[in-house]
């Protein structure tokens, strides 16, 4: 099993083995390294992204691996050239958590300046490689449409998810390179203070790490759900689901444009949540009726 997932997409299993080490290293450290950076240990960050990089990237190698030919050449190419720009990022955000910096939005130092800038640009590398492979997949055909449009979609939702992390780049008010910081991730109030356990997303502000979070991990929830479906699974099923989880995605997504915090949502965005939940169950139970034509199949 093991040696199968790595012939997947060699460059990008060893990224992720790599992050899979990393993982435990920054677990420790945050137990023995006892410095702070807004008001979370100092390397919450690397383990963070650690955690999500081996998620991605897994799932990444194994869509790439349902590909042949040509497909799967140009997949292969633009597989390698994330798993560099991840490794790459990895690098300058330990190298911060060394120097005791943040990694995002410091612009403190010409150095610091110039690792979150080059951090910007890595960042449109992994999501040009994504969308590029996404684009791939909807050229392959595939035997099974709802495991096709799974896979498809999981990775358009995972680009607006990725596309979110754009939005925290814009300066914030009051915000100038002077003081150093432009951009956050919190919206009505400053990066820090109270947070969640596990994820350190603000309880106080809205915050769109959220967003960024559970859009690109669309990638992995998707084919589950539409896996864990079993024999109901269909493209209609995985076009709900999809549906769904976007929704949800653009809906936490916008609870944090309006600085309110996850944990404290107001009646509006219950309802929309609420509408959201409604909307998918009917669906649902459309995608379950029985299918008058094969007109699907030919999509996949």
């Amino acid at each position: 099993m093991l040696k199968t997932a790595y012939n997947w997409h060699r460059p990008l299993m060893l990224f992720t083995l790599s992050m899979v080490v990393l993982t435990p290293i920054a677990a420790l450290g945050m137990l023995l390294d006892d410095r702070m950076l807004l008001d979370s240990p100092i390397w919450f960050k690397p383990f963070k992204f650690a955690v999500s990089f081996t998620l991605y990237s897994a799932s990444l190698a194994w869509f790439t691996s349902l590909l042949q030919g040509r497909l799967h050449k140009i997949a292969w190419w633009f597989g390698t050239v994330f798993a560099a720009a991840g490794v790459a990022e990895m690098a300058i955000i330990v190298t911060q958590v060394t120097r005791g910096k943040r990694s995002h939005f410091n612009f403190e130092t010409p150095l610091d300046t110039a690792l979150f800038g080059a951090m910007g640009m890595l960042a449109m590398v992994l999501f040009g490689t994504s969308l590029v492979i996404a684009v791939v997949l909807f050229r392959k055909k595939f035997d099974n449409p709802a495991k096709a449009w799974a896979i498809r979609l999981s990775l358009l939702v995972s680009l607006v998810g990725m596309s979110v992390g754009f939005l925290m780049t814009q300066p914030r008010e009051g915000q100038s390179p002077a003081g150093g910081v432009l951009g956050s991730h919190s919206i009505g109030g400053p990066d820090g203070g109270s947070y969640m356990p596990l994820t350190g997303w603000s309880t106080v502000h809205g915050d769109l790490r959220i967003g960024h979070f559970v859009g690109m991990h669309a990638l992995q929830v998707l084919p589950l759900l539409i896996m864990l479906a079993g024999r109901w699974a269909n493209a209609r099923l995985a076009w709900v689901i999809s549906g769904g989880y976007l929704g949800l995605t653009l809906l936490v997504t916008w609870q944090a444009l309006r600085g309110q915090s996850i944990v404290k949502p107001d009646a509006l965005t219950l309802i929309v949540f609420a509408a959201i939940v409604v909307a998918t169950a009917l669906g649902v139970v459309w995608a379950r009726q029985p299918q008058q034509s094969k007109k699907e199949y030919a999509l996949a």
